[in-house]
């Protein structure tokens, strides 16, 4: 029996992650709400709170504007909806400058929320933010390659991956977050080459998101792989149902049937 149908039935933990690495593909989604989370409950091994909530719920033009009362409230709602999969708060922008910050916010995301474990951007470079948490009980994803929270400092979204170097300078980030004690680390918008030497180079899971299918599990926003979110598709999402559109042709008949006075019939009153 593979370990995605005995998860149905029990909690995901992080040993249980741990134990997927080449052995079964890591499936994750993001979730905003319970409503979402709910429905995702049954089926993937990893729900994503990502900071991401403000391009989908807000209208914004990048996740920067995320902070910790946001994430917070989005995560209780989420941990309201499912109690199977791994559910992971992802830490926003500015809550993790350095380790005390980062540990007075992990900490608060503990204790006010059931998440699992919260999720940091970058590599070597904050490695040691992430064996601060880890020290005190806090589970980390990492997260490398192409990181959205530093769009403005690196002059936009831009694939890693695509020299020897570069990909050399990945491994490292990894190695460096696998070594501060991260139980798994997402590789986001890199070429399929470093997706698979990374995911070879360490002993913990990867998930990419654009980072190809050597990777230990994958990754998508709601929004994008449902079609909701329209304002642009990036190459790696894969839409699996037009829902903006679903949700207009619905829309659009219950309209016309008010305006008609053809709802409600008898079937729906009192």
């Amino acid at each position: 029996m593979s370990i995605h149908t005995d998860r149905v039935a029990k909690k995901v933990t992080l040993t249980t992650i741990r134990k997927m690495k080449g052995r079964e593909p890591i499936t994750m989604i993001t979730a905003y709400d319970s409503l979402f989370a709910k429905l995702f409950n049954e089926s993937v091994d990893m729900i994503l709170v990502g900071d991401s909530l403000n391009m989908s719920f807000l209208g914004r033009d990048d996740t920067l504007s995320a902070n910790m009362e946001q994430m917070i409230y989005h995560t209780k709602a989420v941990c309201n909806g499912a109690d199977l999969p791994l559910i992971v708060l992802d830490m926003p922008f500015g809550s993790y400058i350095n380790e005390n910050e980062a540990l007075k916010n992990a900490t608060r995301a503990y204790r006010e929320t059931n998440a699992q474990a919260v999720k940091i951007e970058g590599g070597k470079s904050r490695a040691n933010i992430v064996k601060a948490l880890t020290s005190n009980s806090i589970a980390v994803l990492g997260h490398i390659g192409l990181m959205p929270q530093f769009l403005r400092s690196d002059g936009g979204y831009k694939i890693r991956g695509k020299t020897q170097e570069d990909i050399d300078t990945l491994i490292e980030d990894a190695k460096a977050l696998e070594e501060a004690g991260a139980f798994a680390i997402v590789v986001e918008g890199v070429k399929e080459e470093a997706g698979k030497a990374i995911t070879e180079a360490v002993n913990i899971p990867t998930i990419g998101i654009g980072a190809g299918k050597y990777t230990d599990g994958q990754v998508l926003v709601w929004s994008d792989a449902f079609g909701f979110f329209e304002d642009f598709k990036p190459k790696f999402v894969k839409q699996y149902c037009n829902g903006a559109e679903l949700i207009r042709n619905a829309l659009s008949q219950y309209v016309d049937e008010v305006k008609n006075r053809k709802f409600p019939t008898k079937e729906f009153t009192y």
